[in-house]
């Protein structure tokens, strides 16, 4: 089985047999063009499962890749239930695929409440009940989302790369600490709305490095939370 996670700046890949984890890959999402050539070097896999959220024309190019297999891409979509969770959205199909899948892969990691914190381009933090309801979630931008819409929405301000500190003395700390006090206080604040005992937050994403050090709280890191939540859909498909 192929899993592709295709988000909104990189698209994530793997190739699972028997449950086991065999092959691996990222490139950017500018770099599309070269996922043909890259999957043309694996075996043919019996099922595709994909998850997109960088457009129309991503998932063309997507299915442009897979093409050199017979077997067709499977792109999900959110469900009102799925593997056990259930999507509390007031229009579950609107729930981004990625996002889906992330807590679909944290309740069965969890079977327990819990904070499912994805910090990529966009920051997602969802929470899980201890029934394994989607009960809702924040979006907000990642952390260099907001250094780079500081640096283009104020006319002083320069993309320049910085370090947290808790007083920062320079521009280029102040922006990077402030992203990192926004995306950690927001996680925090809705782990104290959760207000579940005994309930975790399990932490994914590119960033997820520069945050962790930043929340007390009951943490697990858990990457690829996205392409394991598409392991197990997929899995389900084939029941």
């Amino acid at each position: 089985m192929l899993l592709i996670d295709a988000g909104n700046s990189r698209i994530k890949w793997a190739r699972i047999e028997g449950g086991d984890w065999l092959q691996q890959g990222e490139l950017r999402l500018a770099d599309i063009p070269a996922l043909r050539q890259m999957f043309a070097a694996l075996p043919s896999p019996r099922k595709i499962v994909a998850s997109n959220v960088a457009g129309d024309a991503a998932g063309q190019r997507i299915r442009a890749a897979c093409a050199v297999w017979p077997c067709p891409v499977e792109f999900i979509v959110a469900a009102a239930e799925q593997c056990g969770v259930r999507n509390g959205y007031e229009r579950p199909a609107q729930l981004g695929s990625d996002r889906w899948a992330a807590l679909i892969a944290a309740w069965s990691r969890a079977r327990a409440p819990c904070l499912v914190v994805n910090c990529g381009t966009a920051t997602t933090v969802d929470v899980l009940s201890a029934r394994g309801e989607f009960t809702g979630g924040l979006i907000l931008p990642g952390i260099e989302m907001m250094r780079r819409s500081l640096a283009e929405g104020t006319a002083t301000l320069t993309p320049a790369e910085g370090i947290w500190r808790e007083f920062p003395r320079n521009t280029a700390d102040a922006v990077f600490s402030g992203a990192i006090q926004a995306t950690a206080g927001a996680i925090r604040q809705q782990y104290a709305v959760l207000g579940e005992s005994g309930a975790r937050c399990l932490l994914s994403g590119g960033a997820a490095d520069a945050v962790q050090p930043h929340l007390d709280l009951p943490l697990e890191r858990v990457d690829n939370l996205v392409l394991r939540g598409l392991q197990i859909i997929g899995r389900e498909m084939e029941s």
